[in-house]
């Protein structure tokens, strides 16, 4: 059961729209190192985890990741609401604007439209974890992208807690991995 508080996990309030800032972060929202393949890859993960507390950190995180895709998403429509087909054009949402108007689209930056090619389930859980740690590096990374390229404080104060969370998520995954080669080291006694 769920139940839906109507607020984000942390607040977004741009007061000016930046369609050329949205173009950039966009890519949080559906690109290869975004909240939605984040999310994706660790609520399909999650089943083959030996132990039900690898499974709830694959879970709770993946759930969380939702969260931070309905702010990007949140951050992606201020800065576009309102904004009108020749500034779209302008600031390089031309195509974006033809196909989609002022909507949210999940995409990369350059366009590229989501893909499940994003998300990476192997079955292996070592290689899967290891895979959700290189993950949550590059989305701080990329996070840290975004606050470089921003100048607006409303935008860049979301964008620095979003990088803060790439860096729990990480040491959680990275607990999840000692738990595992702990269990796999393990000796079995008859």
């Amino acid at each position: 059961m769920w139940f839906y508080d109507k607020k984000l996990q942390y607040p977004v309030r741009i007061k000016r729209p930046n369609p050329k800032m949205a173009k950039f972060i966009i890519s949080q929202y559906g690109g290869p190192d975004g909240e939605l393949a984040a999310s994706l890859r660790y609520l399909s993960q999650r089943f083959h985890m030996p132990t039900k507390e690898t499974q709830a950190i694959l879970n709770d995180i993946g759930t969380e990741e939702l969260a931070h895709l309905e702010m990007v998403g949140t951050m992606v429509h201020q800065l576009t609401k309102g904004v009108p087909a020749d500034v779209m054009e302008r600031e390089g949402l031309g195509a974006y604007y033809t196909d989609h108007d002022n909507a949210v689209y999940p995409m990369s930056a350059a366009g590229t439209p989501f893909t499940a090619a994003y998300i990476q389930s192997k079955g292996d859980v070592i290689a899967d974890l290891v895979e959700d740690m290189a993950a949550e590096q590059k989305a701080r990374a990329t996070y840290e992208h975004l606050i470089d390229l921003a100048d607006d404080p409303d935008v860049k104060d979301p964008l620095r807690w979003l990088r803060e969370r790439e860096v729990v998520h990480f040491q959680r995954f990275g607990e999840a991995l000692r738990m595992i080669q702990e269990l796999k080291s393990s000796k079995k006694y008859y």
